[in-house]
């Protein structure tokens, strides 16, 4: 009777989301942490033997060391020889690291990874192993040929038992593994199904031990949810060393690698690469692709600098004004974000009196699909606004750069002199900017700067551009 009771005592039902990993005290239908209907499953919590007991010490496996008597070499970065990869990695990967990379279904992961792959196995001195568990060994082959991956140091597995890619491991002992994808592989002796928060907790935990203990480099892809997180729970961020997003337009060439977090390096770094039917490649100069050669001026354009990371990438915002129309305007955005192109439109039409657009439909759009959300394009989305409404062209050698408050006053953003560098680069001339950025000659040589103060001043700086 005592043995019955304590065994109902020790296992207890429980509940977990599927979802985030919220345990709350009963079965809900709706998860109370990240709000997603029906995420909330049963399992069992056992509880641990001699609760509140004080644990003793024992003799560590190894002491304490000083500092200063520990190499640093085991941690120094192997180059993956793919360099944009290796930029946003800070140098490479280190061997016994764990690199979450995440992204939406069909944006290249699987791609990138199978040539990183490949470079380590023809460069690194040491086999790569590639384990997939949604695609059969035939299938990766097919898309290794498409990108010709195929070297002697290269293994591929199709594996969805952690065991299973344990014993590769034994058997070709890589100093790469890539894991395509967490969510696909089950650990035996843990509840829940694959993909679920309790397995992919085991399965993370336990290729992190390894990793650790044999000097792997360890690449774990990983999938999103409709929000563009990090699907599972969110102890899997924490458990790994580096979290990169892959990001990208289905139907644009341009794809990014961000880095979110890295213990290695800098957790800022931007990636980029292009992809086309041959594979994918690194873009160490990807302005061109966000930029169009006009034959003449075009009103309703203008060009700014982004900063994605620490890089500075030159980029045209496009503007279109259509027609009066009765009832409620659209406002369409491509690229750029809703919100604040909402607010440059109220600004231009509150502060210089001179556009009336609350009738009228507004498109704008970024070139070559990237995504500028940042406050500095500000001052080129209003300049495009305002050149398509008035049908001024803004001169080609022409860049501004600025956030736009609700007064109209320009703010000051950072890395103005990094933007201009690479503006000046790239040839153009002249550069608006806010007030303190550069106009007492610390800029670029050949580059005329003008800090405007205000969008009114601003719109007049850039229409004696375009005249001169």
């Amino acid at each position: 009777m005592t043995t019955s009771r304590t065994a109902a005592k020790a296992a207890r039902p429980a509940y977990v989301c599927d979802a985030c990993g919220h345990q709350p005290p009963k079965w809900l239908g709706r998860c109370p942490e990240c709000s997603e209907w029906g995420s909330i499953i049963e399992s069992t919590v056992t509880s641990p033997l001699g609760a509140g007991r004080v644990v003793s010490s024992r003799m560590p496996a190894e002491p304490a060391r000083p500092i200063a008597t520990i190499s640093a070499a085991p941690a120094k970065a192997v180059p993956t020889n793919v360099s944009e990869l290796d930029r946003v990695l800070g140098g490479g990967l280190v061997p016994g690291a764990v690199v979450l990379l995440a992204g939406e279904p069909g944006v290249g992961k699987s791609t990138l990874l199978l040539d990183v792959a490949q470079q380590w196995a023809a460069g690194a001195g040491s086999p790569s192993l590639v384990v997939s568990g949604e695609e059969s060994v035939s299938q990766v082959r097919l898309r290794a040929e498409r990108l010709n991956a195929l070297h002697d140091k290269l293994y591929l597995a199709s594996e969805s038992d952690l065991g299973a890619v344990l014993g590769h491991l034994d058997a070709v002992k890589p100093g790469l593994l890539v894991l395509d994808s967490v969510q696909t592989i089950s650990a035996p002796g843990t509840e829940g199904v694959p993909g679920g928060v309790t397995q992919v907790r085991a399965v993370t935990s336990s290729l992190v031990g390894v990793a650790k203990e044999r000097g792997i480099a360890v690449v774990l892809v990983g999938h999103v949810t409709k929000d563009g997180q990090v699907a599972g729970p969110r102890v899997l961020e924490h458990l790994v060393d580096v979290v990169l997003h892959f990001e990208g337009d289905k139907h644009s060439s341009l794809r990014l690698v961000r880095g979110v977090k890295n213990r290695y390096g800098a957790a800022d770094e931007v990636g980029c690469f292009e992809m086309h039917e041959g594979g994918i490649t690194s873009l160490a100069d990807p302005s061109g692709l966000f930029l169009t050669r006009y034959q003449e001026p075009v009103p309703g354009t203008c060009v700014t600098v982004a900063m994605e990371g620490r890089r500075a990438l030159v980029t045209e915002v496009q503007a279109l004004i259509g027609a009066e129309v009765q009832g409620s305007p659209r406002r369409t955005v491509s690229g750029l974000d809703s919100a604040r192109l909402a607010m440059v439109l109220a600004v231009l039409e509150r502060r210089t009196k001179q556009l009336k657009l609350y009738n009228r439909e507004v498109f704008a759009a970024t070139v070559g699909g990237i995504r500028l959300v940042e406050p500095s394009a500000d001052l080129a989305m209003a300049l495009a606004v305002a050149s398509g409404g008035l049908d001024l062209a803004m001169a080609p050698h022409l860049v501004a750069i600025g956030e736009v408050g609700l007064t109209g006053e320009i703010r000051r953003v950072g890395a103005v002199g990094r933007r201009l560098a690479e503006a000046a680069r790239l040839g153009f001339r002249e550069a608006l900017v806010p007030p303190g950025c550069g106009a007492d000659g610390a800029g670029p040589k050949g580059m005329r700067i003008t800090e405007v103060s205000d969008l009114r001043s601003a719109l007049q700086a850039a229409a004696r551009a375009s005249a001169g």
